[in-house]
């Protein structure tokens, strides 16, 4: 068992407080078997309300699943307490915005989609319908009369 943060990186202009939105929020994941190495070639997303019980009683996780090519059965939880906003001041630099509790998995790859939102460094503006899919994002705050955007998305993920 092991827990993983993913660190989300991204450079911001005169937005802040980008965060997932909603316990419905897909994280798209890639996943890899830590038995025998095999990683998935689709795209698998979690979430929040995703709760699947361990084999043997042992409690729920939010995905369980049997590798395909060893048949171990592995599961990963999102640790709702873990979610965090990336804000201004993190703008540039790698910052943990979650983590998973893994079990016999680790995620390898991650996929930002829609579902995030920001609000304006310097207004109430919200922005409430992100999609970071093309890793940039653009829009306008009327109330401060400026672009806004969040540009150069990347991801790592790190052993907590």
């Amino acid at each position: 068992m092991g827990k993983f943060g993913l660190q989300f990186k991204a450079s911001l202009g005169n937005v802040t407080n980008v965060r997932p939105v909603g316990d419905d929020f897909r994280w798209y994941l890639k996943l890899k078997c830590g038995n025998c190495g095999e990683v998935s070639d689709k795209w698998q997303y979690i979430t929040l309300l995703d709760s699947m019980p361990l084999k043997g009683g042992r409690g729920s996780a939010s995905m369980v699943q049997k590798c395909k090519l060893c048949s171990r059965e592995n599961s990963i939880d999102i640790l709702r307490d873990t979610i965090t906003p990336y804000n201004a001041e993190d703008s540039e630099r790698y910052k943990t915005i979650l983590q998973f509790e893994c079990r016999g998995l680790e995620p390898v790859d991650f996929q930002p989609q829609a579902g995030f939102a920001a609000s304006g460094a310097e207004t109430s503006s919200q922005f409430p319908e992100i999609n970071l899919q093309e890793k940039d994002w653009t829009d306008y705050d009327e109330k401060a009369s400026e672009s806004v955007g969040i540009y150069e998305v990347t991801h790592q993920f790190i052993k907590c």
